[in-house]
This record gives structure tokens, sequence and C-alpha cells, in this order.
């Protein structure tokens, strides 16, 4: 199918683009920027007055309810909501049911997504068999089948030998393992350790529980070699030891959630489950040190950490309830009130979401997350002026469950997603 996208204001990370053109699509591929062949024909045409024509989003975190949660998330209404969001490729962590440690079950979650022809979907495979941290999975097996990485999800290792071992042999073959730097021991509370915390009788999760594991992975990556991508840093401590090992020359990239990033541990109120999340909210300290670290280039990559969780596993006392939000159609929104917020260039702040998640994807996502002729059609376009309201019944995935619909700004957003195209296909159109 051909497709014109004209009158926008076409902006790609990646290179530096940013000006006014048209942009040609045909059979899948971007044909032309700028001006446009007098021979080509469109068969669609998508006037961009007024809105900006970006990369589709790259998302480099989101549970997507399948296999084995279809009572939080199905596949269709997650990756619909993906699509909604601009998001166009989305990261799925292997904590499945049953965990995505067999290539039989990387295939089927691909094909599935792939009949859907909404976002693509980039698995990462289990680290170990069941997530138990101890016998590693078939990663060149796993990787035949589609996985861009390996990961232990929620889950640790259950000793540093086998995460020792778990990365010589990723160094091996240069996979790159993805963690979540959370001690065991220390963090099994619900809530950021800290004042607020112990006035509600909440137990807490230390920073000391993300800075050990973090010394661990670190100290490991030296002897190791391996390449190592930090999952969902909460901590102004965690920024800085991720900062002390770029420099060093390690291996090492790392993201945050729009949770971490925009709230604080002062937003749980009176045990709003909505702000039960992991990692846990921090205090203000954290926060912007966490803003800093993205706007610097510490942290590498935004994701949303979306993670739909039923309305009954939230009814529940904050303790009891379920860890999660929904959060894929929050994400540009995000991204840009951060942008606004801590003044950061809108080249800056697009790749956090385009190109910058799309290098983790490796091989499998060359071309992903930028604007370039011959390259994937995987396109967003979204008018920076308008802002809609976060509330359960504009959001299109099966949970409805967010802390921005109690943001202390409102629940308005800024920047609304006007059309998502995948591989040249109209995914969305509002």
């Amino acid at each position: 199918m051909s497709i014109l996208i004209q009158n926008g204001q076409v902006i790609d990370p990646a290179s530096g683009l940013n000006t006014r053109a048209d942009v040609a699509i045909q059979h899948g591929s971007i044909l032309s920027i700028g001006k446009v062949d007098a021979s080509f024909k469109p068969q669609q045409t998508i006037d961009a007055t007024g809105c900006i024509v970006m990369p589709g989003l790259v998302d480099a975190c989101a549970r997507l309810g399948e296999p084995g949660h279809e009572h939080e998330g199905m596949l269709d209404s997650e990756l619909a909501a993906a699509v909604a969001g601009g998001v166009t490729s989305v990261v799925c962590p292997p904590d499945t049911q049953p965990v995505l440690d067999e290539p039989g079950l990387v295939e089927m979650l691909q094909f599935r997504a792939a009949r859907l022809q909404l976002s693509r979907v980039f698995p990462l495979g289990a680290l170990t068999r069941g997530l138990d941290g101890e016998a590693l999975t078939p990663m060149a097996e796993l990787t035949l089948a589609g996985c861009i990485g390996f990961s232990q999800a929620e889950h640790n290792m259950s000793h540093n030998q086998a995460l020792q071992r778990a990365m010589q042999y990723a160094a091996t073959y240069g996979y790159c393992i993805w963690l979540r730097p959370q001690d065991a021991a220390l963090g099994k509370g619900v809530a950021a350790s800290g004042p607020l915390a112990t006035r509600l009788g909440l137990s807490g999760v230390p920073v000391a529980a993300e800075t050990i594991a973090l010394h661990t992975i670190i100290d490991l990556m030296r002897t190791s070699g391996a390449r190592v991508h930090v999952c969902r840093l909460s901590s102004a401590a965690g920024v800085e030891l991720v900062r002390q090992a770029k420099a060093e020359g390690l291996a090492i990239s790392a993201d945050v959630s729009i949770h971490n990033l925009h709230f604080t541990d002062a937003d749980m109120g009176y045990f709003d489950t909505r702000a039960r999340l992991t990692p846990p909210l921090r205090q203000q300290r954290d926060r912007d040190a966490l803003r800093e670290g993205l706007k610097d280039g510490t942290i590498d990559v935004l994701v949303s950490d979306h993670t739909p969780v039923e309305g009954d596993a939230k009814a529940l006392p904050f303790a009891q309830a379920d860890a999660g939000a929904t959060a894929l159609e929050m994400l540009l929104s995000a991204t840009l009130k951060w942008a606004a917020q801590s003044q950061v260039d809108v080249l800056r702040a697009l790749q956090v979401v385009t190109s910058a998640p799309a290098q983790l994807l490796g091989v499998r996502g060359q071309g992903l997350g930028q604007l370039s002729v011959g390259g994937p059609a995987d396109v967003c376009v979204y008018n920076p002026e308008a802002s809609w309201a976060v509330t359960p019944e504009v959001l299109r995935s099966q949970s409805k469950h967010t802390p921005f619909a109690f943001d202390m700004s409102g629940s308005e957003m800024v920047g609304q997603v006007r059309a998502t195209l995948v591989a040249g296909k109209v995914a969305f159109q509002s």
C-alpha cells in the first residue's frame, strides 16, 4: 500500500532531522522524505498539518498479558493500546506463564503478535529455566527463535556464582543480559524505605537493595566482559553507579520507567494502590536524579513498564495488591512532559523512546526507531498541542489502573497521537 504523510514537521532523532517535509511510503518502506516524485500516486493521504511526524516509539519493557495472564491483559488489547500510544515495537519480559524458556513458546508469541498486525513484539528469553536462578536456558536456540536478550525479570539468581556463569556464557556468544538490580533479601518490601513508609506502616525497600545488586553486576561485568542492560533504575545512588561504570568503559546501559520519572512516594497518598509499583516510587531527590540522568545520557532509555493488573488485584489493601500499572498509552506524553519540565530538546527527548531503545534490539531492530529512506515505515504522527485526559474510558488496555490518573497537575496529558503506521500499514488513526 502507498501512503503519503504530508504537511508535517518531520523529526528523526537518529539523524538529527527536524524539518517540514512530506513522507512517502510504499510496500512497507519509506520511499522518500521531502520532495515527492510526481509519479508517486498514494492510495491514502494523511494530513499532518500542525503535527509531528516521527519514528514509531520503541518500548523496551511492556508486559502483554499472554501467555498466562489473559485475565489481566490480552495480546490484542495491549497491542491495540500500544499503537494508540504511537508505540510500534515492544520488548516483552520473559515472566509469562509458562516462562519464555523454550523456543516454541517464543515462536508462538511472535506468531500470535504478527497475525494481529499491530506493534512488533521482541521477546526477552528467560536467563534460567523457569526463572529459577540456577540452570541456564538454551540461549543459542532462543536467539534463533527471536529473543533479543535474556532476563530474569523480577526473579533473582539463586547465587552470585550462577550469575557469573550466565554472564560468562553470554559474553562468549555476544548476548545481552537484562537485569533488574534488586537484592533478594532487601527487596521484599512494598514501598520505598523512608519516613512515609514508616508512618504508613508499610514494609520498606531500601536504596541499598538496588546499589548492592548494582555493585555485584558491575564487578561481574569487569571479570566476564558481559554486556548488561540495567532495567528500571529507581535511585540517585543507582544512577551514580551506572555513571561511574560508563566512565570506566564498561558495556552497560540503563533505563527508567515513566512512573519513577514522574512520581514520588508521596503520591501513594493514603494507600492508593495505583502507586503500588515495582520498583517502588522513591523520594523527590531520587526522582530528580533520574530525570537528570536521563537528560545527560547516563540513563539511555525511557520505558513504560506497562504491567496490566486486573481490578480485583488492585482492590486489596496496599501491601497485598499486585504491583503494576497500565502505561503504554502514556509513554509519548510522559516523555514530552519530562522534556518540558527538564528543559530537554525535543530531539534528545524523543531519542530515548526511539533510536536509543532500538539499539538494544541488535540486528533484529535494524532500521527501527528512525526515519530513513529504504527503512521500515514505522511512523507515529502526533499533535504536540493537543491534550487528552487519562481516564479509564479512553484507555484501550484491558487494565485501567495508572498513577497518571491522579497526577498532581491533573490528568491532562499533552501530545495526542493522530496516526500510527507499522510496516507501512495504518494500525491506528484517530
